[in-house]
């Protein structure tokens, strides 16, 4: 398995030229550990490789699904450092319980199903023979409507009490002309903003001018922008419910 960029690029292009064999070990470890949790019946192929995690397009009898799986036996690209399968475990369980409060919400999101460990699966958005594709590697015949969609989905994780830490045209999938935001490990909550509220929104408002910025880098292709500030804003005085922020801005230096 890939420890570097240059070599996840590498498994990406056998992934896109279907030249990965479920049988080479690294491969074959995760497909059994699947099988054996229980979250499938059967493992078909691996249709994703990423910095921390692989997903695999795999069936529950006969059902498509989609398990993503961090690695428990490389390292990953934070610092170069291996990290422990137990903050592994705890990434999965992370996205999963952002994941399950998005869909909760009405937000688009792939239907979380289960986690057992660093394993969670979820709805498989694409045809029998290929994923759906990440907006990315789209070409949008509709641009406005589609990106009215991305920031009204953005809006909905909001109302879901999920903010995404890493809003960009890579992690939105594109399925039956609809968005879907996909990878929630670092997501924030700004539903539960514990003893120090402005902290936590401070951090949501960053990561949401950060996002609405790299997905304006991508719409600006079609002439269209996103007011990046204005849009965080809104939907963070949204979230502050007692004004922490506002609060904090007026107060005397």
């Amino acid at each position: 398995m890939p420890n570097h960029p240059t070599l996840d690029a590498r498994v990406q292009w056998r992934i896109d030229h279907g030249t990965i064999d479920l049988r080479e070990p690294g491969y074959r470890r995760t497909a059994e550990a699947i099988l054996d949790a229980g979250l499938a019946t059967e493992v078909r192929r691996l249709i994703s490789a990423g910095k921390e995690a692989d997903v695999y397009l795999c069936a529950y009898n006969g059902a498509p699904l989609a398990v993503k799986a961090y690695r428990l036996y490389r390292t990953t690209h934070r610092g170069g450092r291996p990290i422990k399968v137990d903050t592994m475990s705890w990434l999965a369980a992370e996205e999963f319980e952002m994941m399950r409060q998005a869909w909760k919400g009405g937000a688009p999101v792939p239907t979380p199903a289960r986690r057992v460990e660093n394993l969670l699966s979820m709805r498989y958005l694409g045809e029998s023979d290929r994923p759906a594709p990440r907006l990315h590697d789209v070409r949008l015949e509709a641009a406005t409507e589609f990106l009215q969609a991305v920031l009204t989905g953005v809006d909905g994780l909001a109302a879901a009490g999920i903010v995404h830490s890493d809003l960009s045209a890579f992690n939105i999938l594109v399925y039956e002309d609809k968005p879907y935001f996909i990878d929630f490990a670092d997501a924030i909550r700004v539903d539960r903003t514990g003893g120090v509220p402005w902290v936590r929104l401070t951090l949501a408002r960053e990561a949401l001018v950060h996002g609405f910025r790299a997905l304006g880098n991508y719409f600006r292709r079609y002439g269209l922008a996103i007011d990046a500030e204005g849009r965080a804003n809104r939907i963070i005085a949204s979230r502050d419910r007692f004004g922490v922020l506002s609060d904090r801005t007026r107060r005397p230096s």
